[in-house]
């Protein structure tokens, strides 16, 4: 009997200076994600996410926690894959690596497009909890 299950992920919602920071992606889908990516054998999901961070952006985060766990089948056409979104904050100008074209500090107001695989979402989850003072969706759990 031959098992598909599906993949896991992190994606971090970076805070710096009153905006979040996105990575334009250098392969496809093409167009601006949150950073993040494939949990390695072996690897927790804080580190995947402190890796990817690092990664993408050449920033080293603080993770402040888990904001929400995004599973719809189909959230990424490439493959079935769980993310685990992280809250997480950084200091320093972010720098495009790995496979980052481009990586920007954007607001809720400045978001660029297109936003790939079900980012849109996510991050209207996280500007939704942000507006109602932290709370709802995604509280933080230590």
């Amino acid at each position: 009997m031959n098992f598909k299950n599906p993949v896991s992920t992190v994606d971090i919602i970076i805070e710096q200076a009153g905006g979040i920071i996105l990575i334009e992606r250098m392969n496809p889908p093409h167009g601006w994600a949150l950073p993040g990516g494939f949990v390695d054998y072996g690897e927790s999901l804080e580190s995947a996410a402190r890796r990817e961070a690092l990664e993408e952006t050449g920033l080293v985060v603080n993770l402040l926690g888990q904001f929400h766990t995004y599973s719809d089948p189909d959230r990424d056409s490439r493959q079935h894959t769980i993310s685990t979104v992280f809250v997480a904050q950084a200091s320093g100008k972010a720098q495009a690596g790995s496979d980052a074209r481009k990586a920007g500090l954007f607001t809720k107001s400045t978001l660029p497009e297109p936003i790939v695989f079900d980012h849109a979402l996510i991050l209207k989850d996280y500007f939704d909890w942000q507006a109602n003072g932290r709370t709802g969706v995604g509280q933080l759990k230590p």
